[in-house]
């Protein structure tokens, strides 16, 4: 049942939900999220088995605002401060030390815990509401099955999880990947996941390097979305150069009608049938139409999607992270 975010009864709907123990459909700034009140293990868990997820892949925990920090984690580093005053409400969560018993199903039982702020107006109004409900966030994934391609509308939501899901209809994702993340339990900011808030802006804003979650000595997954294999659509997807894509397209034989491109390069001649969708040339813009456009390739019946690899660029780690993972999967 999809409902327009921006009706006070709409919230007030999705909040009772809530409190009763149900899980919603939430639009966010980044992707569309599977809620939960965070602190309901019994709820929590339903997120797991209707995601197919496995129970020790930790959830990230939405809140209203920093002041809800405290009832989650034991300890705010300096530098975790300073992101969060710079980029909350915004598409950056914060990996903390976690409370003894607090959200402990939430966090796949580690010690921390990952905690953002969303930006998106529908997402605020409905976390104040939870908050004066006695609910101090919400556990909140993408609202997808396990691995396969994140939700950007509450259509997308909808053909995941059927009409039984309440969704709240916010629109599409402005930003359209996951949001950034970033381990602070540690000396030094550790990116575990690149998104719309750039390694360069986190440096700028902690005077800190960077490190990267290869320099981890923990194999666990700390974070969501840090799997090798993971965002794939239904069709094989493959990375590849502007010459190489014009190479492969020069060449194609009877199946080029099951093949769609996306590239940032104009292409010539491509084969009878093939479906070339234009890639932004700006990062901002690649990101969020990535995932609607992927989707879109499905629907289309495509078998292959051929991808131009996209720059070199700190402002496009977010994208070549879900394209690379997405790969991954074919």
């Amino acid at each position: 049942m999809i409902l327009n975010g921006q009706s006070p009864d709409a919230i007030a709907q999705a909040v009772q939900a809530l409190s009763a123990g149900a899980l919603i459909g939430l639009p966010t700034e980044t992707v569309y999220g599977l809620a939960a009140d965070a602190h309901r293990a019994s709820a929590v868990a339903q997120i797991f088995s209707r995601k197919g997820r496995p129970s020790t892949h930790p959830l990230i925990v939405h809140v209203a605002g920093p002041d809800d920090v405290p009832r989650f984690a034991q300890a705010v580093p300096v530098f975790a401060q300073q992101l969060i005053d710079a980029f909350w409400p915004g598409p950056l969560t914060v990996i903390l030390p976690r409370l003894a018993g607090v959200a402990e199903v939430a966090a796949g039982g580690h010690a921390s815990v990952g905690l953002r702020c969303p930006s998106h107006p529908v997402a605020q109004a409905l976390l104040l509401a939870c908050r004066e409900a006695g609910m101090a966030g919400l556990a909140a994934p993408s609202a997808n099955r396990f691995g396969q391609v994140s939700p950007t509308t509450a259509e997308h939501v909808r053909e995941a999880f059927g009409d039984e899901l309440l969704v709240l209809d916010g629109g599409a994702c402005a930003v359209g990947i996951e949001s950034t993340i970033v381990d602070c339990t540690r000396s030094a900011p550790v990116l575990l996941r690149p998104g719309g808030i750039s390694r360069t802006q986190i440096e700028q804003v902690t005077g800190l390097a960077v490190l990267d979650r290869e320099a981890l000595a923990t194999p666990d997954p700390q974070a969501p979305g840090t799997l090798l294999a993971h965002y794939a659509p239904k069709a094989k997807l493959r990375l590849m150069d502007a010459k190489a894509l014009q190479t492969a397209l020069d060449v194609l034989g009877p199946d080029a009608a099951h093949i769609a491109i996306w590239s940032r390069s104009t292409l010539t001649t491509p084969a009878k049938g093939v479906t070339v969708r234009p890639m932004p040339a700006q990062a901002a813009q690649a990101a969020q139409q990535l995932f609607a456009t992927l989707r879109d390739f499905d629907h289309l019946g495509a078998r292959l999607i051929w991808v131009e690899t996209p720059p070199p660029d700190a402002a496009w780690e977010g994208v070549s992270d879900r394209l690379q993972r997405a790969a991954a999967s074919a």
